[in-house]
């Protein structure tokens, strides 16, 4: 995930090289919108990669809900609540009516993000999704115990334990 300031002020050719080189395969700009992603979608097919993803959100509409799935190469992210990452998964009712939606519109794997923090949730979630993207979960765990000498033992835990209620 990179912002498109940070992109264009590498140069798009330079910074789809290196991501490639780096090993990235899917690069997500949330502030790039989708009708104006021609020219870094020509620089990561130039590179061989990565795949550009854009995000779905419960109020995009259903024109947006068309440009994204249109312009999306990997899978479609589809952020679960309105806020910010981090704060409580909502109904999972209407997360899952959203993402049926999406996915029999697309015919493309729609993951879903935000308000993922526990194994339970990720299971519920991976129910009726193609993928379940946990960060803040992750990124809250390392900054509250990294200094704690069992940190990596726990985090590790922590990500089996999540990946083992998606399998």
């Amino acid at each position: 995930m990179a912002y498109y300031n940070t992109i264009l002020a590498m140069g798009l050719e330079k910074f789809c090289a290196e991501a490639v080189s780096a090993g990235v395969d899917g690069l997500i700009v949330p502030d790039l919108p989708p009708e104006e992603s021609d020219e870094l979608y020509h620089a990561t097919k130039t590179a061989g990669g990565p795949v550009v993803i854009f995000l779905l959100a419960p109020t995009s509409t259903p024109q947006r809900r068309k440009e994204v799935i249109k312009r999306t190469h990997g899978f479609i992210y589809y952020v679960s609540l309105t806020g910010i990452t981090g704060a409580q998964l909502p109904d999972l009712n209407q997360v899952k009516k959203n993402v049926q939606a999406i996915q029999k519109m697309a015919k493309k794997p729609v993951a879903v993000g935000f308000g993922i923090a526990t194994p339970e949730q990720a299971r519920n979630v991976a129910n009726f999704s193609d993928g379940v993207i946990i960060g803040s979960a992750l990124v809250r765990n390392i900054a509250e115990n990294h200094e704690d000498p069992t940190f990596l033992t726990n985090l590790k835990a922590l990500t089996r334990n999540l990946k083992t209620a998606i399998s």
